[in-house]
C-alpha cells in the first residue's frame, strides 16, 4: 500500500488557481488516478480552474443530490474521501472497504454502494453516520455500479466473474444474476428503468437488457462494435451514459479513442465521435446539453455536443484522468 496523501504539506500549492473562471458557471470534477488530484473546469469557458489532492489513485466520483459534495473513491487509500464543492477542501472521510474503484449514490443521497475491486464485495456505506451498513459478496473483481430509477436495486459488474448481480437496496441480498461478455465494467438504467446496458471490455459489447416491473431483468440483445482502420481488439466498451429521454447510448471504447452513438430503442450503432486517447469515464452536463469524456492517455477531457453528436473542445487536466461528475 502507498503512503497516505499528506494533504496538509501540498494543498496550499496544489488548489492554487489556474484560470479565473465565472461564479455563476458549473464545474465538471476530473479524478487523475495518477496525479493524485481532482481538475475543476469552468464548464460555461471549458477552460481548468483549479486543481486540489484527492489522495492516492482517485478513481470513481460522483456529487450529491444537492452539489454541495464530491465523492472521489481513494482506491489506494481504502476510503471515500469527501470534499466541499465549494471551496475544495476534504470535510470528511468514508469507510468503504479495500480498493473501492467505483460507487453509485442512492438518489436520496443516502447510502453509498461502493464496489470493492480486491475484496469482492460491494459496501454498503452510510453517508450520515459514516458508518458501514452491510458487506454483499459478489463476483471476482467488482467494478460497475449502477442503481435503477425506483432505487430498489443496485447492479455490480464482476469483471472476472463476467457477470451483473442485481441488489436489493432492501435487505443488501443478490435477487438475480446475469452471465455477460467477458470483463463488464460499467452498468446504466435509463431513467425510466426499464432498460440496463451493462458494457464489457474485453468481450467488445454492450449487452442490453430489459428490466421486468418486478426489477427482473431479460437479456434482449447484445450491441457489437466495428470501426474501418480500428483492430478489434481495440474496440473495448467502458464507460456509458444514456440520454433521460433513453433514446441515445453513448459508450466510451477505450484505446479505440470513440464514443459509439446507438439508438437505445433499437441497439443499432449511429455513429463513432472521436476523442482522446484511451477514452475511460464519460459524464453529462445536468442539462444533457455536452457530455464529457475523460481520456486517460491524452490527459485531456474531450467536450461532445450531444444534440450534433460532434466532438467540439479538448481540455488538458491532470495525469491520466479517469472519472469525471458535473455540477450546476
Amino acid at each position: 500500500m502507498r503512503t497516505l496523501f499528506t494533504f496538509g504539506a501540498v494543498f496550499a500549492l496544489a488548489a492554487s488557481p489556474l484560470l479565473a473562471g465565472s461564479a455563476t458557471a458549473g464545474k465538471a470534477f476530473v479524478s487523475n488516478e495518477k496525479g493524485n488530484t481532482i481538475t475543476v473546469v469552468d464548464t460555461e469557458t471549458w477552460e481548468a480552474v483549479e486543481e486540489f489532492p484527492a489522495g492516492n489513485r482517485p478513481r470513481g466520483i460522483t456529487v450529491s443530490p444537492d452539489g454541495k459534495l464530491l465523492y472521489v473513491c481513494a482506491s489506494d487509500d481504502n476510503i471515500v474521501r469527501v470534499f466541499d464543492t465549494e471551496t475544495y477542501q476534504e470535510v470528511f472521510t468514508l469507510p468503504s472497504g479495500p480498493d473501492p474503484e467505483l460507487f453509485v449514490l442512492h438518489p436520496s443521497g443516502n447510502p453509498l454502494f461502493i464496489a470493492n475491486e480486491d475484496d469482492n464485495l460491494v459496501t454498503v456505506t452510510d453517508t450520515e453516520t459514516r458508518t458501514i451498513l452491510a458487506e454483499v459478496p459478489v463476483g471476482v473483481e467488482p467494478e460497475g455500479m449502477g442503481i435503477s430509477a425506483d432505487a430498489k436495486f443496485v447492479v455490480n459488474t464482476s469483471e472476472t466473474t463476467n457477470m451483473a448481480h442485481f441488489i436489493s437496496t432492501e435487505d443488501y441480498e443478490i435477487k438475480h444474476n446475469v452471465l455477460v461478455d467477458q470483463r463488464p465494467r460499467y452498468a446504466q438504467y435509463t431513467a425510466d428503468g426499464t432498460r440496463l446496458f451493462v458494457t464489457s471490455e474485453i468481450g467488445g459489447t454492450v449487452t442490453a437488457m430489459d428490466i421486468a416491473e418486478d426489477g427482473s431483468p431479460e437479456v434482449i440483445g447484445k450491441i457489437s462494435f466495428e470501426v474501418p482502420g480500428v483492430e478489434p481488439e481495440w474496440l473495448q466498451p467502458v464507460g456509458a451514459k444514456v440520454t433521460s429521454d433513453g433514446k441515445r447510448l453513448f459508450v466510451a471504447l477505450g484505446p479505440a479513442n470513440r464514443v459509439a452513438v446507438i439508438d437505445a430503442e433499437s441497439l443499432e450503432v449511429l455513429d463513432y465521435i472521436l476523442v482522446g486517447q484511451r477514452v475511460w469515464q464519460l459524464s453529462f452536463t445536468p442539462d444533457e446539453k455536452y457530455l464529457l469524456t475523460t481520456n486517460g492517455n491524452s490527459n485531456d477531457i474531450t467536450v461532445i455536443d450531444v444534440a450534433n453528436e460532434e466532438a467540439i473542445k479538448s481540455v488538458p487536466v491532470g495525469q491520466q484522468p479517469w472519472g469525471v461528475a458535473v455540477i450546476k
